[in-house]
């Protein structure tokens, strides 16, 4: 039985969880290096002790705000292809979302954009294969185990899709607003072409 959190608690969790909000919408406004934590302290009417608190400096809150950014997408991705039994079909909805979600302004500054300068390069790299490798992984297993993908080896498989993606991911940050639609689709029919045509013929799909 999970233990009742008292007052004290549960106003710690709020103003963290406030922080964290505070923090991502004022990165993918302003920036990281144009981002203070008095600014973020000041936004929820708190002390710039109150940020301490929880977090040892800007870039540990920024780090928080980005893992929770990418909690969120992969919230997001497993819900898309939950839905299908299909192999083919859950990655299909899977790089959908994943396009999708690419196209929010805030997760596209902050995690495209801003992460490689806030966390340095070879720790963002290491975040991302963290949140993303992996399934990007089970979704090719799946695809391979079903006869849908030819029995290449895994990790090199798996890891070109991996940078396919990522190059999606980094043009959709850095499209404006008003193209993003455009760009999105774009990139999911290129993506979706290269990946159908290494497709083994299944003609249970083609009825």
């Amino acid at each position: 039985m999970s233990r009742v959190k008292s007052r004290r608690e549960q106003y710690s969790d709020e103003t963290r969880a406030a922080l964290l909000e505070a923090a991502t919408r004022r990165f993918a406004e302003h920036g990281f290096a144009k981002t203070s934590l008095e600014d973020v302290a000041t936004d929820i009417r708190a002390t710039r002790g109150a940020v301490y608190h929880h977090f040892a400096n800007k870039t540990a809150l920024f780090e928080a705000a980005f893992n929770d950014l990418e909690r969120g997408l992969l919230d997001q991705v497993a819900e898309a292809s939950a839905g299908h039994s299909d192999p083919w079909e859950a990655g299909q909805a899977a790089l959908g979302a994943f396009l999708d979600r690419c196209c929010d302004p805030v997760y596209g500054r902050v995690v495209w954009q801003e992460a490689p300068i806030a966390l340095g390069w070879k720790r963002w790299k290491e975040a991302e294969e963290e949140y993303a490798y992996g399934l990007i992984e089970q979704l090719t297993r799946a695809l391979v185990d079903n006869g849908d993908l030819p029995p290449l080896p895994m990790e090199p498989m798996a890891r070109v899709i991996f940078h396919i993606l990522g190059a999606a991911g980094m043009a959709l940050a850095e499209a404006p607003d008003d193209d993003k639609p455009h760009v999105r689709d774009e990139y999911g029919l290129v993506i979706g072409h290269l990946l159908s045509n290494a497709l083994i013929p299944n003609p249970s799909r083609a009825t």
